[in-house]
């Protein structure tokens, strides 16, 4: 790639001109059908898709008045005014294009994300019971359901399922109790509203919801004035509106919404309360104590990418590299098993040499 934003995409847009030339003459009458059904080539026109689109000749001007307007298509390097694919449709490498882009925080991949579940009782060995592969944009909480009926079919659900934040949402706390019996125990999503933020905000918590009558009150005591069902993402929510009559009056205004009104989002009644239960839980002492017991998964997936190479897939494909995740994880219960047979003791977490000077005791 040459160096600068304009020489990039005058040869990025070269690229595209000649793979348009390319699959022209590949689907051009005369051509064999046969060319067409060429992996590599439907590979090839795929990538070109996503990567580049055709400016129709009448929609170029001419670069001077009276001459003559541009005769072929003009092939343009897609920005973000021409759109991108989504993230689970994006080709990303054509080496494997099953591989996908994904970004967390600030590390950034492309390839696939792995899921795994182990036990953690104290009086038996700490093994894998499932793995999932998806590709690597698939949200954790999109894992969960398959998760719990693979566990479901092997007998192995557990009463208690300790999980990262990423799997726990309004939904999946209602489903899992719902559908398995599965008590799902992690911490909650955040408010991120500037209310939550604010010193003396007033959030969701501070309105009284009456859900049989269809009525929210606010902490100044107004009632609001519509209560629908509505659809966000695919999924359900309760949307309700204050009348601007009594915002716009309103002492407590400034603490409430910018807005001219107070608008409220909810989640249906099941998934309101569960979050909201969750939430409280989360304040509780024992949940801190509970929770300690998942750190023995991050220590699972820290042995996986370190000893095992967990994170390089060795082969092309999201069932080979979900073998891989399987044998791998078969693998590590085997060396568990053996120890646990064996009597040896879990390890304890390791403290660097500073981190034990710190826990001693000081001297006067």
């Amino acid at each position: 790639m040459p160096p600068g934003e304009a020489p990039r995409r005058a040869f990025a847009e070269q690229v595209g001109r000649d793979g348009h030339d390319l699959l022209a003459a590949v689907t051009a009458p005369e051509a064999p059908i046969w060319l067409r059904e060429v992996p590599a080539v439907e590979l090839l026109r795929r990538v070109w898709v996503q990567s580049f689109c055709l400016v129709p000749a009448e929609a170029v001007p001419a670069p001077t008045p009276g001459a003559p307007g541009q005769v072929e298509p003009l092939v343009r390097w897609r920005g973000e005014a021409e759109g991108f694919p989504a993230a689970l449709q994006l080709i990303s490498s054509p080496y494997d294009p099953e591989v996908r882009y994904a970004k967390k925080r600030t590390t950034a991949w492309i390839g696939y994300k792995v899921h795994l579940t182990e036990t953690c009782d104290e009086d038996g060995p700490h093994l894998i019971t499932h793995v999932a592969t998806t590709p690597a944009p698939v949200a954790d909480r999109e894992v969960l359901a398959s998760g719990h009926e693979a566990l479901a079919a092997k007998g192995l659900l557990p009463d208690t399922h300790l999980v990262d934040a990423g799997y726990v949402g309004a939904h999946e706390l209602v489903a899992s109790r719902r559908d398995h019996d599965v008590t799902l125990f992690g911490p909650t999503p955040k408010d991120h509203h500037w209310q939550a933020q604010a010193e003396n905000g007033f959030t969701l918590r501070d309105f009284r919801l009456d859900w049989e009558r269809e009525i929210a009150t606010c902490p100044a005591g107004q009632r609001s004035g519509r209560w629908r069902l509505d659809q966000r993402r695919g999924h359900a929510v309760v949307k309700v509106r204050f009348s601007a009559r009594d915002c716009q009056p309103c002492a407590l205004k400034a603490r409430c919404t910018h807005a001219e009104r107070r608008e409220l989002m909810l989640q249906p009644r099941a998934e309101h309360e569960a979050l909201e239960a969750a939430r409280a839980r989360e304040g509780e002492a024992a949940f801190a104590q509970e929770y300690r017991r998942r750190a023995g998964v991050e220590g699972t997936l820290s042995a996986g990418v370190r000893a095992q190479a967990l994170r390089r897939a060795r082969y092309i494909g999201l069932a080979k590299t979900q073998l891989q995740h399987v044998v791998t994880a078969a693998a590590m219960n085997l060396v568990r098993l053996g120890a646990w047979l064996a009597g040896t003791p879990l390890a304890r977490t390791r403290h660097s040499a500073f981190a034990r000077l710190m826990l001693q005791p000081a001297c006067a």
